[in-house]
């Protein structure tokens, strides 16, 4: 089984800027509603990461441990997809890799719908894996849902 251990944080300023790679575009969207009154147990998504494309699925419970799955697929495949398979909002983002310490983080910066948004994301092998915090670090959000992928889809921050 698949196990993504990953924390999200805000971003205070652009500090990070300084020391991130060029980023990647991503485009992404969800193959099925998976918020509102129904139980699920996961999403599924399909993303465009520059010229590359997946196929996810991850488990749909809160926190930061979950199930996670991820396949290569065709890029056109992905493009016809997102075209015409998904629901809710595509979610748009520049993704900026930034090294601190031990780890590379991962910067967010939404665009379209969520336009404003900026998360940090850190994987980690563990769930009390020590790391460290730079300054441009802002509160944790791992634990509040509205800051995930899924749910940026179907209520984007621009409607908040």
């Amino acid at each position: 089984m698949a196990i993504e251990i990953e924390r999200k944080f805000l971003v205070l300023n652009d500090d990070w800027r300084a020391a991130a790679d060029a980023g990647t575009q991503y485009r992404q969207g969800y193959l099925s509603r998976v918020t509102g009154p129904e139980a699920v147990r996961s999403s599924v998504r399909v993303r465009t990461d520059g010229e590359r494309a997946f196929l996810n699925i991850k488990s749909a419970t809160l926190g930061i441990r979950r199930q996670e799955y991820e396949y290569a697929i065709p890029l056109a495949d992905a493009e016809a997809m997102l075209a015409e398979l998904c629901v809710g909002a595509r979610v748009e983002k520049t993704r900026y890799h930034v090294r601190v310490g031990a780890h590379v983080w991962e910067i967010d910066v939404f665009g379209g719908a969520n336009t404003g948004l900026i998360v940090a994301e850190i994987e980690l092998g563990h769930e009390d894996e020590v790391f460290e915090r730079p300054d441009w670090l802002g509160a944790e959000v791992s634990d509040d849902p509205r800051y995930y992928n899924v749910c940026l889809a179907d209520r984007p921050y621009g409607s908040w």
